[in-house]
């Protein structure tokens, strides 16, 4: 399957082909239009269908969902949003602690969230290996399937509306449910044509039926909140909400949770609001022990190691790659990982900090105050099996390093971030910013702040800093931006095409091949705005929610190698690598009466990393309060929330940083075993 650039580099090709085979594209076209419209409509129409769903469709009028306390406090776009999962989730449970174990168990959770998702949906979330999900799953889902609108549904309906009147024939509604795409029975159908409000004269009247749909999504959601309302037993609980950064805290909103984070209550958030020793006592009974660790950090304490360069660097060989950081929409960092090759035994010195870009002036650079560190992983007989040997903690202003002797060998370079500064943007951008405009004979041009604009996205990818990109480095961009990879075939239409030099392209070619994309798209921009969110930019054209890096490596009896390898989340070997870290460099404190749970804190300069072990055999669940903390900034997002740590293992609590560097900064905090 090709991408969306591909496909554009293969019309490019087709250009110089006879109109005749032109033209037999365009019913392919028409029809995977019609397939992807049909897989739009098909989860509203089931939806229609459903149990439950009979008074949403009998006329009813929609209700707005708001919940008694959203009125009476001023929610945050994100404190709205995990009331919302809240409510949905415990309309299918009694608790947020309870898991998803069936896929007809997370359609109906997702279907009192508003998605009614398509089967192909469900499988991707429900796979032969999934055994259950929790709260915290469920909330990812519902950040990366957002609910279907009204005008996008009749959109949706348009398309397959032929007399453009409204309606459309029960004939053709049946052709088109039952025989394409993901085919819906006859039973399915006839329901649909057997609803009376909907249906006249032989036609589905899908105005009416959009009007009602959105109805029924609407009254979902007010019955779930208006049984989390009513329910005081339920808003007792201590999961499933956010809670309300203190003034001094970075009101950004959370990022990603940890497949086993839980969050404080709304009902605790606000009826203790501004009264944290209330809020103590109210739930210090639920808690079994507690532990409490107090750091004072000094102003500007990143003096105290500072990274010193060796003196005869210059003598010595040297490579570098580029690579990034991106934020996802449910808050999880990606970046690009890499394999290092050292021929013979050396002194090796490794940097990385973040790239520094040409930004236009008066334009924010907020990458460049984003914590950088890489992670040094020796590989012996396979990647499984990964020994952490180092990373850089050393810090010279916005360069973190490391020197020592490594032997001959294959390592692992993983980069991190601890997400304390690379966070959601909350700021709302008012104007939107012109990609394409057209000139005074008709032609497209992408206009001066786009282009500069993509050269920077060209620096970035341009992993080697050679000034070309290979068909490895643009596959990097493409899996980010679109999913898949170019193959061989549409590179070589690229190279036919664009402006190339020894087979990679250079940056005027990327710069003609995003025109081309426009050109196909008739200036639509919305595909590069894919591609532009996708690569961490805002409506504004800043880049808000990615972070660019360089890193640099330098040996003295050889010279380094370095390849980019993947593009992956920032867990697995990076938390396998952390936790040891951390174990093997921090503060333990054990739980009183439990010896078998211990709080490590590894203090460095910059920041402060927790981890918890749980060496019993069974789970646990830590409730952790930072709320005394001052000047202070956590990875969570959260002051409060809690932890399940599985038997017999260890996890990344939370990372702690300055909000203002230059401030003394005091990290105080909580820990309470809840169970």
């Amino acid at each position: 399957m090709v991408t969306r650039r591909c496909a554009t580099l293969k019309a490019a090709r087709r250009k110089h082909s006879s109109s005749d085979k032109a033209s037999q594209c365009i019913p392919v076209r028409g029809e995977e239009r019609e397939l992807a419209t049909l897989a739009r409509l098909r989860p509203a129409v089931r939806m229609a269908i459903s149990p439950g769903s009979d008074a949403a469709f009998s006329g009813q009028k929609p209700t707005r969902s708001e919940s008694p306390r959203s009125k009476k406090f001023l929610l945050t776009e994100e404190e709205i949003f995990y009331m919302n999962c809240r409510a949905a989730y415990l309309t299918v449970f009694k608790s947020s602690l309870d898991n998803i174990i069936s896929k007809d168990q997370l359609y109906l959770a997702l279907q009192h969230a508003g998605r009614n998702p398509s089967q192909k949906t469900i499988n991707k979330y429900w796979t032969p290996q999934t055994a259950k999900l929790n709260f915290d799953d469920f909330c990812i889902i519902l950040r990366k399937e957002k609910p279907t609108s009204k005008a996008e549904l009749l959109k949706s309906f348009k398309q397959l509306d032929v007399n453009d009147n409204g309606s459309i024939l029960h004939s053709d509604l049946y052709k088109l449910l039952t025989k394409k795409g993901e085919k819906m029975t006859r039973e399915e159908v006839n329901a649909i044509i057997n609803l009376a409000d909907v249906n006249a004269d032989g036609k589905f009247d899908y105005i009416k039926f959009c009007k009602l749909y959105m109805a029924t999504n609407e009254q979902c959601l007010k019955t779930a909140l208006e049984k989390l309302e009513v329910d005081s037993k339920l808003r007792r609980q201590q999961f499933g909400s956010h809670m309300e950064g203190s003034p001094e805290r970075d009101p950004s909103p959370v990022p990603k949770a940890s497949p086993r984070i839980i969050r404080k209550t709304d009902q605790e958030s606000f009826s203790n609001k501004g009264d944290t020793s209330n809020s103590s006592l109210a739930t210090a009974r639920q808690f079994k022990t507690s532990v409490s660790l107090t750091v004072t950090m000094g102003a500007d304490s990143n003096q105290n190691s500072k990274l010193i360069e060796p003196h005869s660097i210059k003598e010595w060989q040297g490579v570098q790659s580029k690579g990034c950081f991106f934020l996802e929409e449910d808050g999880e960092i990606i970046s690009h990982q890499y394999k290092m090759q050292i021929a013979q035994r050396s002194l090796v010195y490794i940097t990385i900090k973040p790239l520094n870009l040409s930004q236009a002036e008066g334009k924010p650079s907020p990458w460049l105050s984003v914590d950088t560190a890489l992670y040094i992983l020796k590989e012996n007989e396979s990647q499984a099996n990964l020994q952490l040997l180092c990373f850089t903690e050393l810090r010279n202003r916005e360069t973190f390093g490391w020197t020592g002797e490594l032997g001959p060998g294959i390592y692992w370079l993983v980069p991190s971030t601890t997400g304390c500064r690379l966070r959601k943007e909350i700021k709302p951008v008012t104007e939107e910013a012109q990609l394409v405009c057209r000139d005074e004979t008709g032609e497209l041009f992408l206009t001066q702040e786009f282009r500069s604009t993509l050269s920077d996205i060209f620096e970035v990818i341009d992993l080697d800093g050679n000034g070309l990109l290979s068909l490895e480095e643009y596959n990097f961009f493409e899996l980010r931006t679109s999913g898949e990879k170019c193959d061989e075939d549409a590179w070589a239409v690229c190279r036919e095409n664009f402006d190339t030099k020894k087979n990679e392209l250079t940056r005027q070619g990327f710069m003609d091949l995003n025109l081309m994309e426009a050109n196909d798209r008739e200036g639509d921009p919305r595909d590069l705005w894919v591609t532009l969110h996708s690569m961490g930019y805002n409506k504004a054209l800043e880049l808000t929610e990615a972070c660019p890096f360089v890193i640099d490596i330098y040996a003295d009896k050889c010279k380094p190698r370095i390849k980019a390898v993947h593009m992956e989340a920032c867990s697995g070997q990076l938390e396998k690598a952390i936790c040891k870290s951390v174990l093997n460099k921090g503060n333990a404190k054990v739980m009183d009466g439990y010896e078998n749970i211990i709080i490590y804190t590894y203090k460095r300069d910059t920041w402060i990393t927790s981890v918890i072990e749980n060496k019993s055999d069974n789970k646990v669940i830590i409730h952790i309060n930072n709320e005394l903390s001052r000047n202070c900034v956590n990875n969570r997002g959260l002051d409060i929330f809690a932890v399940e740590v599985a038997p017999k293992s260890t996890m990344v609590c939370q990372h702690v940083m300055p909000l203002n560097e230059r401030q003394e900064w005091i990290y105080y905090c909580v820990y309470s075993l809840i169970s």
